[in-house]
Order: C-alpha cells, then structure tokens, then sequence
C-alpha cells in the first residue's frame, strides 16, 4: 500500500462545493489502495483577511500573536474538511501543527521546520483513517504557535512527504501545472510536462508563484516525487524531478517575473574593511533578506552600494540603515520601490553559449532597459522599471521561442 500527500490551496478550499470536491479526491485515493494524508491551507482570502484585522490595530504589531491569529484560518480548513469526508461515510481526522508536531525554530512569520513527529499520522492511517493537517503552521520548542510564511503550507507538505517516506506528493492548486511563463501575461505559455528540481528552484526563487521555494528545497533535499496538479480540472500536470540528458538540451525553460522587489542604493560608501558587513549586518539582524547585490567603485575610491530587497521589507530596511549609513560615513541612502526582476532559467545553460546575449540584445530592440543583472550556472535575472515588466516577459519568451517544443527551437 502506497502512501501519498496530497496538498490543497486556498482557492481548492474556497467554497463549501470545493471542499467537497477536494473530499472526494481524497477518497477516492483511498479507495484505490493508497494511504492518504492531506494538507490544506485556509480558505481562499482568509489569511488575507485575518492579517488585514492584525494591521488594523497595530502598525508595530507583535510577531508571535500575529502568528496566533494568521494560523487560525487553517483550523476551519482542516475540521471543514474532515466533517466533509466523514459525510461521505469515510473516517477522517484532522490535526493543527502543534498537534502532530511541526518543530520550528521562533522566528515568528517566517518559522522554519526543524523535525516532524509522524508517528501519530501513521497510527491513524493504519486505522483506516484519511489523516487532514493543517500547513502553514507549526509550534517552536517553548511552545508557541510559528507560522511558516506566506505559500507555507506547500513546505508543510513536502516535509510530511520527506517524513513519512511517502510514495508521492501532489500539489494540487487552482493551475494545472509549471508553465514556461505567466499564462496571464503570455497567451502562448505552454505547460511544462517535466522540470528539474533546480529550475523549479530558481523559477520558485525568482517569483514564480506556484510552489513556495523551501518546499523545492526540500523536495530535492529528501528526493520526493512532486507533481503540480489542477484541483478543478483532470490532467498530468507537471512532475518535479532531477536532471536528465533531455533537459539539459533545452537551452532555456522559462520566464519568470517577480513585482516584489524595491532596490535600495547607498551611495558614497568609504572605500575600507568592514562597511558592507556593518550595512548587511544590520539588515541580517533584521531578518530581511538580500537578493541581487551591486558595488560600484569610483576613481575617488567611494562605492556605491545597490541591492535589492523584498517590496514588503522596504521601509523597514530603510528605517534599519538610517543609523549604520551615518556611523561608516556614507553620503546618502536612496530607495525604489517601482521595480521587478525578469528572469530567464534553464538547466541548459550550464552547457549553452550565447544565453546572455540573446537575452540582452532583445530587450534592447524593445528600448527596455537594465538597470541590475545577476547570473547562476542556470539563469539570469535583470532588474528593470516596473512598467516594462510585461513587455519584457513577452519579449523574452518569444526571443527564446518557448511557444515551441523543446525540439522545434532554434539552439543559437
């Protein structure tokens, strides 16, 4: 008897009919001979919600009671699901993070899973039961409630697949699959049928919205079999796996976009040891991450410092600079909220020339230009005006002809 993880989004909860219709696939894995465990994230809007009722009160509100309230919309999830599969004559039972025990480390909102007790699913499974879990959550050794971050409940997923040894993990959302790009934004995306876990990374990474990156972490870390499946429709989806010779000859897979992005620049920086640990430092102790990082050195021997940071971070990272800017003597400190980041990827790249430049002489026959770039041995990102964010997204699928078939693409 095979055991499978099957995830569910917000949109697959969203209604009462949706619900039952996440309960039916549920049973029916069960009756065709697998032992099933489901995660699910709160309804469709409710986590929304429950965050628009914490910043109504609060503009400096408390992490560890925001994570109490956020983790809430879960719990209806969860019981609404069981009292659903119950009703169809099947045993159903559901549990909160803290219940089977998703050990995180404190840091609230953006907690990370540490261990997971399977011992009690697994008790249940052997009963019989279609054990429901609620993602997103967990609890940290003093035991308080942490949440995981937004798209959470995808890790919560895949460490119980990792934990359970499970035979599959299925993402079901309300997309049928991985696409080359934004269908929303490129009519002629296609869906892929296949990817690698290091691109689904990168794609993750790099504002692809479909899987939250520490679940592909983790999926590629323990090796679990994941698909990204349509919860509203019937159909293969697309199947997260390692590398092979296949792969490796599509030069580029796909575009991604991502708008969460301000870009944050100090300028006049003193060319000595210790300054850029003093700025990074700062915002380490922040918990805000950095992405794409620029230094630029002037004939005077001062530096300009540009990076970029997560568009939610951005007042904070300002408000935290204020001070250490000051103290290492530097001239000014300058924002950008009105950004985005474009990327290329594809695991082709480690064995293909000419990526860059085709990539970059495109965009500039559509008069867009790059104000940052940043490279991995598979992909390459640009930061640009936001307004030009689509346009670029179009340009470069068409430039690297993903409307085609791997095997129908011109190569150079």
């Amino acid at each position: 008897m095979s055991l499978i993880v099957q995830k569910f989004g917000g949109t697959s909860v969203g209604s009462i009919e949706r619900i039952r219709a996440v309960a039916a696939r549920a049973v029916a894995a069960q009756q065709a001979g697998h032992q099933v465990v489901v995660t699910v994230s709160a309804m469709a809007g409710e986590t929304n919600r429950l965050v628009a009722l914490v910043e109504a009160l609060s503009s400096r509100y408390n992490k560890r009671e925001y994570d109490v309230v956020v983790a809430a919309g879960e719990q209806v999830s969860i019981g609404l699901l069981a009292i659903a599969i119950e009703a169809m004559g099947f045993r159903a039972r559901s549990y909160l993070g803290w219940q089977v025990r998703f050990l995180t480390d404190s840091v609230y909102s953006k907690a990370r899973i540490q261990e997971v007790e399977g011992f009690r699913i697994r008790e249940d499974l052997e009963q019989g039961y279609i054990v429901i879990i609620a993602g997103f959550q967990g609890v940290d050794e003093a035991g308080n409630v942490t949440t995981l971050g937004r798209g959470g409940s995808d890790t919560s997923a895949v460490a119980l697949a990792a934990a359970l040894q499970a035979d599959y993990c299925d993402i079901y959302t309300d997309v049928d699959g991985v696409y080359t790009s934004d269908p929303r934004i490129v009519s002629s995306a296609r869906r892929l049928a296949r990817i690698s876990y290091d691109e689904m990374l990168e794609m993750a990474s790099l504002g692809a919205k479909v899987l939250q990156t520490r679940s592909v972490e983790l999926a590629k870390k323990y090796k679990v079999p994941l698909r990204v499946l349509s919860s509203l429709e019937e159909g293969e989806g697309t199947l997260l796996t390692e590398e092979d010779e296949l792969m490796e000859k599509v030069v580029v897979s796909a575009i991604t976009h991502n708008r969460d992005e301000a870009k944050i620049t100090v300028l006049g920086v003193p060319d000595r040891p210790g300054v850029a640990a003093t700025i990074f430092g700062a915002l380490a102790e922040a918990t805000i991450n950095v992405d794409m990082i620029i230094q630029n050195v002037s004939a005077s021997g001062e530096t300009d410092l540009t990076f970029t940071v997560p568009r939610g971070d951005y007042q904070a990272a300002m408000d935290v600079l204020a001070v250490p800017v000051k103290q290492i003597g530097a001239k000014e400190l300058r924002g950008n909220r009105a950004i985005a980041k474009v990327s290329a990827v594809g695991v082709g790249m480690r064995s293909h020339t000419g990526v860059a430049q085709r990539m970059f002489k495109a965009l500039a026959a559509d008069g867009i230009n790059i104000q940052m770039i940043s490279t991995s041995e598979i992909k390459i990102s640009v930061i640009l005006d936001e307004k030009y964010m689509e346009l670029a997204v179009r340009t470069l699928h068409d430039a690297f002809e993903l409307d085609k078939d791997a095997g129908d693409r011109v190569i150079a």
